[in-house]
């Protein structure tokens, strides 16, 4: 068996690393046979044969097409390097219905159309609007696959269906929306495979979750495969599935947080599929690989394995989780017992994976390498257009199992239609829509700039467009005083925001939000300018209006950047941006309300009470998994390049958010290792390495997070000139006192003897390798958030038996208030140019 072990990018403590040495045999299942394989390569001049060497008929002439219709047939106009010849490259496309009638033999079929939206014929891309049918099922409606793969960075879709017919012909029809004029209907390519009945459920086996009830699966159900994803494997293509032509994509992309658990995958183990288990279920491939926690057990106690999957409200959801015990020295039952949780609804409790192997086989003496699979079903209701689903997994050591762990090897989502025969999402979908909850459900996690991806389960409707384009920027600059310039923004200007995703504030409803911007709604003032309280739509939602100020340092395009960044990033730890106001020659961001307001109120300078230690790790834990999405989660890495106390706010249940993202820059590409710009962020937080050589890496932004954690520590500021030479840098002094073991002394007073010796080590630790001079000596974020997770179990575990530094209690002393007044930027920007402060 070979271990991969990791955790997001570091390596896994040596406690977790499992060395497993023996040998193991794999063996191939059988294939199923389809009865009928029809892929028409629709407006195809000949037949072809794709990268996978399957052979794809033309549609011309073909018997399938209808000849009263009117469609035509096409080139694509232009070829990205990732698509595929056979069938992208050619489309039928007509301005009427058009209807392919294919002969079958009752049963059950996957169907697979293929989108590739590019123009043909000269037609303009943004008119492909139109739906598809199945018999009397409707499988997408007003559908554009424009702007559905510009949302989602796909150069061409692949939808997947599985659908019963009862009558020797199948019938899909592409019907041209009639809500908007010179719309037309498309299609690439079209898969026709039979298929066994594999995902019915008619013997009530398949439970609601959260109800106890069955739900059934039969004959009159059509499902849409959203997700089918190879957990803790590679990307399984078509020809290496079971004859069905599946495609089994990589989990990664789907993981919550920095804790990937590790992954397994047994070299040359014997799949044994038990006695009634069809092995055409799920390829060999599949169980031969798995995820789990790994065995360090008071990790595994305090944190779930969880994958995110964004789904259409309004239906029924089958999830078939895959799972297959491949370590060969988990044999016994009670060894692994584990808890499934789907939509924050226990769905299982108590999993034993060999438990239910040996109920499958009847008990047979190897019960390791035995597939087994179970199916729940989830009800989302109305709502957003989407809704999250998490999958979570959590030990269960109500029977004393042997390890704290869990493990899954496969997940398979199918949305299943409502009462009227319809598949298809919402439509049309709302102005506001979430761009990191339409996750592209092939996504390949190692190939994160892939665009030639095939997606399987996207929202049927209209997906307003997510990518913010470029910004039309029209700045005229005036002298405000010697050395003085600032960047005034005309009127009417405005981010060109396809598809509406931020929303546009008139002046008139930000100045009723502000009461005339109030100086008593005056929550602080940054760099950018002036931050107020207001209230939106009839006083039903509290928000926070920055209004930036003409004569600050950061104009146009610290305005465009944010909006950038923040429409397009939807995470739990980052500020979720509202809108947006360009009226009058003003720069206004409107952002949801944060209760609390930012960390550093609450750390020095204030009247506020001091934050309990637990408090602290967990807010450092919040603003550590935002950075880490930056990082890591979204479609690029994006460096935020002003990290610090008063850009990490509170909401009112002191969840963590990061904050402004004026400066932020989208990370280089692959084969490059930093930006090379002019130096900007906050003294007292700046790399040395970016301040030296200009050049910015993500983990510029890892060494001022290791100064915002001896910020919260030692509840001081960063630049503090009324102290000692050399004390005025707490960066430096942390360092200083490091080198020489006195860092229990400049902690916050209000600390001492509160923390437990061990999460004192564990969180001074991380935070002194993050401010490491040379950035390769630096660790990525999730190192920083695995430690101080751990850091955080460590106090945890020691406050329930009362053990303080070193197991003794240094003399606290008594907290007084400061009289200062509110301090939300102490530390002063910089810019590069000059050198100005702000």
């Amino acid at each position: 068996m070979r271990n991969t072990h990791k955790f997001g990018r570091m390596a896994i403590p040596m406690p977790i690393i499992l060395y497993l040495a023996f040998t193991i045999h794999v063996t191939l299942a059988d294939n199923y046979v389809p009865t009928e394989k029809i892929l028409l390569n629709c407006g195809g001049a000949s037949n072809g044969s794709d990268t996978d060497g399957r052979k794809w008929t033309t549609d011309i002439g073909s018997k399938y097409l209808s000849a009263s219709g009117k469609s035509t047939t096409s080139q694509a106009a232009t070829q990205e390097p990732s698509v595929p010849q056979v069938p992208c490259m050619t489309a039928r496309v007509s301005y009427t219905n058009f209807t392919y009638k294919i002969p079958v033999v009752p049963g059950r079929k996957f169907v697979r159309p293929y989108f590739y939206p590019v123009s043909y014929a000269g037609l303009n891309v943004f008119d492909g609007i139109f739906s598809v049918t199945v018999g009397s099922y409707t499988l997408l409606n007003n559908f554009s696959a424009t702007q559905t793969a510009e949302a989602l960075n796909l150069a061409f879709l692949v939808k997947e269906y599985s659908i019963n017919v009862d009558g020797q012909t199948l019938h899909i029809s592409f019907i041209p929306s009639a809500k908007a004029p010179n719309t037309y209907a498309f299609v690439n390519g079209i898969e026709i495979v039979s298929m066994p009945d594999i995902y019915s459920s008619t013997d009530g086996t398949s439970m609601i979750v959260g109800q106890n009830s069955a739900f059934y699966i039969g004959n009159n159900s059509a499902l849409e495969n959203v997700y089918r994803l190879n957990v803790g494997g590679n990307h399984i293509p078509p020809s290496h599935d079971t004859g069905l032509d599946r495609s089994w994509k990589d989990d990664t992309p789907y993981l919550y947080g920095a804790a990937y658990g590790v992954t397994y995958y047994a070299e040359n183990m014997t799949i044994q599929y038990p006695t009634g288990m069809p092995t055409y279920v799920a390829p060999v491939d599949v169980y031969a690989t798995a995820r789990s926690m790994g065995r360090y057990s008071p990790i595994n106690l305090n944190y779930n394995l969880t994958w995110i999957f964004s789904v259409d409200s309004g239906f029924s959801y089958l999830f078939r989780l895959h799972f297959c015990e491949i370590q060969t020295n988990i044999t016994k039952v009670n060894q692994v017992v584990f808890d499934i949780f789907l939509y924050n609804q226990t769905a299982e409790h108590g999993m034993d994976v060999i438990a239910w192997a040996s109920v499958e086989t009847g008990g047979a003496s190897q019960l390791y390498g035995v597939p087994v699979y179970r199916d729940h079903v989830v009800l989302i209701p109305n709502g957003s257009p989407q809704q999250d689903v998490w999958l979570a997994l959590h030990p269960n050591l109500y029977g004393k199992p042997t390890f704290s762990d869990v493990i899954l090897n496969g997940v398979e989502i199918f949305k299943v239609n409502d009462s009227n025969g319809n598949l298809a999402g919402l439509n049309p979908i709302p102005d506001v829509i979430d761009p990191t909850r339409a996750r592209p459900s092939s996504c390949d996690g190692k190939l994160k700039n892939q665009k030639a991806i095939i997606i399987e389960g996207v929202s049927g409707g209209i997906v307003l467009v997510i990518i913010i384009g470029y910004f039309l920027i029209v700045a005229s600059r005036h002298q405000r005083g010697k050395d003085l310039s600032a960047r005034v923004v005309p009127s009417g200007w405005h981010p060109e925001l396809r598809g509406n995703l931020c929303r546009h504030f008139s002046f008139v409803e930000i100045n009723a939000a502000t009461k005339n911007f109030d100086e008593a709604l005056l929550l602080g003032l940054g760099g950018f300018g002036k931050v107020y309280k207001g209230e939106i739509d009839n006083g039903a939602t509290k928000v926070a209006i920055k209004r930036g100020n003409p004569l600050s340092g950061q104009g146009v395009h610290e305005f465009q950047t944010e909006i950038e960044m923040l429409s397009k990033l939807r995470h739990l730890h980052l500020v979720s941006l509202i809108g947006y106001c360009e009226e009058n020659c003003e720069m206004i961001l409107v952002y949801d309300y944060m209760a609390h307001g930012t960390l550093r109120e609450h750390l020095y300078k204030t009247q506020k009470p001091p934050l309990s230690w637990m408090r602290r790790l967990e807010i450092c834990i919040g603003a550590a998994r935002g950075l880490h999405y930056l990082h890591t989660g979204a479609k690029h890495t994006i460096i935020h390049r002003d990290v610090k106390t008063t850009n990490i706010l509170l909401d009112e249940k002191w969840v963590a958010k990061v904050s402004d993202f004026g400066l932020s820059k989208i990370s280089p590409a692959l084969d490059k290792t930093h930006i090379t710009t002019v130096v900007k962020g906050s003294y007292g937080y700046l790399d040395p390495e970016y301040l030296l050589l200009q050049q910015l890496t993500e983990k510029s932004d890892v060494y001022s997070f290791g100064v915002v954690l001896f910020e919260v520590l030692c509840a001081r500021s960063v630049l503090d000139q009324t102290l000692p030479e050399e004390q005025v840098s707490l960066a430096e002094w942390a360092v200083h006192c490091h080198k020489n073991g006195t860092l229990d002394q400049i902690i916050d007073p209000y600390l001492k003897g509160k923390i437990a010796l061990e999460s004192f080590k564990q969180f001074t630790g991380i935070a002194i390798k993050c401010m490491a001079d040379q950035s390769i000596d630096r660790p990525y974020m999730d190192e920083v958030l695995w430690n101080l997770e751990f850091s955080l179990q460590l106090q945890r575990s020691a406050e329930e038996s009362n053990k303080g530094i070193g197991g003794n209690h240094i003399e606290e002393e008594p907290y007084i208030p400061c009289k200062w007044k509110k301090d939300l930027d102490a530390s002063p920007s910089f810019n590069g140019g000059g050198g100005s402060l702000s």
